[in-house]
């Protein structure tokens, strides 16, 4: 990552105070105050293998203050930071068996609003697995869809499948993605009536039925079922299948029954994906919001912080980005669990970064 200090003046490594923010995060601060005391407790053993250097003098390393630690991710360039956080997600990862599925998402700070700035908008790109592979800033006076190719633009696509929600039901993505050699599921609402009316009106009574399951989970009920039909055109670009998604669900508390019907398209042509695969896809885009950014809100209280200094608010999502990508590859489902483990000894947050 580029340095953006003027070299006068200069006592701390670039790459130490990035890392001791990183450290500190995996180890469950949430806060600026929280870092900073992260790193004023460490070690000297700790602070040496972070990259920080003695003072030649006295033969110790004084740690930095907060305030140097907040002035640098203030600085940080929030692009390059995300860039270098996929790129150590997926160096790390352990490869997965069949096709890589991708969600695209954006999120809102909350708390970064200001009486003179909305608040900063995210648009995130992460496999269904949890490892975020890209995260770019939406512009304020925009929402995602400019985004979304700048946000694939640095990300290998081939064979990928790539889910949304249907405000990217658009077909410049479509298109796009069929470039890039990525297939896509997308949602169909009434943002596009033609094409939803035109799959809606199948007649998916006399479609035979692709995938069936019964869950009981959150105190509730479900039953999902799944049809798929092929098709020889369709008014979006390089779509191949249109999909309906039932879901019935019954609350056990209230006994209240909803159906929910889910229309989408897809380029997969017919044969590529077992009704099982494109099933499990559906529901899995949602892994984005439930184990992304649902977890920086309650876990690391996202919403409720007040940091809107500079790139600050962008700099300490990418880093809850990556403590939460990092402790899923290392096997932790529960993440509020592995930052408490973690905290517990200076040691490991570097074991997990890789440099101790």
């Amino acid at each position: 990552m580029p340095d953006p200090r003027a070299r006068r003046g200069v006592r701390y490594p670039w790459t130490a105070l990035l890392a001791a923010a990183a450290a500190a995060v995996l180890a469950g601060a949430t806060s600026m105050t929280a870092i900073g005391e992260w790193v004023a407790d460490a070690p000297q053993r700790v602070l040496a293998r972070l990259g920080f250097r003695p003072d030649p003098l006295t033969g110790r390393i004084r740690p930095p203050h907060p305030t140097t630690i907040r002035l640098v991710l203030a600085a940080a360039d929030g692009d390059a930071l995300d860039r270098a956080i996929g790129r150590f997600l997926h160096e790390r990862r352990i490869p997965s068996a069949g096709p890589r599925v991708i969600a695209v998402d954006g999120k809102t700070l909350r708390g970064s609003r200001t009486k003179d700035r909305p608040a900063t908008a995210l648009i995130a790109a992460m496999t269904h697995d949890g490892d975020v592979l890209a995260q770019l800033q939406v512009d304020g006076k925009s929402n995602e869809i400019p985004a979304f190719v700048p946000l694939l633009d640095g990300i290998e696509l081939t064979d990928a499948v790539i889910t949304a929600d249907a405000l990217h039901t658009q077909h410049n993505h479509a298109a796009y993605l069929h470039e890039r050699g990525a297939h896509y599921l997308a949602v169909v609402k009434k943002n596009h009536p033609g094409l939803h009316e035109r799959v809606r009106r199948l007649p998916w009574r006399d479609i035979r039925l692709d995938h069936y399951e019964r869950a009981r989970a959150h105190h509730r009920h479900e039953i999902r079922r799944l049809k798929t039909a092929a098709f020889a055109y369709l008014d979006y670009p390089h779509a191949r299948q249109a999909l309906q998604a039932v879901r019935r669900r019954r609350d056990l508390s209230t006994g209240k029954l909803t159906i929910e019907r889910i229309y989408l398209v897809t380029s997969l042509p017919p044969g590529a994906a077992t009704g099982a695969e494109l099933a499990a896809w559906i529901r899995g885009h949602w892994n984005i919001e439930n184990r992304l950014h649902h977890v920086r809100d309650t876990t690391f209280a996202e919403d409720a912080s007040k940091i809107r200094t500079r790139h600050l608010p962008r700099s300490m999502a990418g880093l809850r980005n990556l403590a939460i990508g990092v402790h899923r590859q290392d096997g932790h489902t529960n993440i509020a669990t592995a930052l408490r483990h973690t905290g517990r000894d200076h040691q490991r947050p570097l074991t997990a970064l890789g440099l101790a």
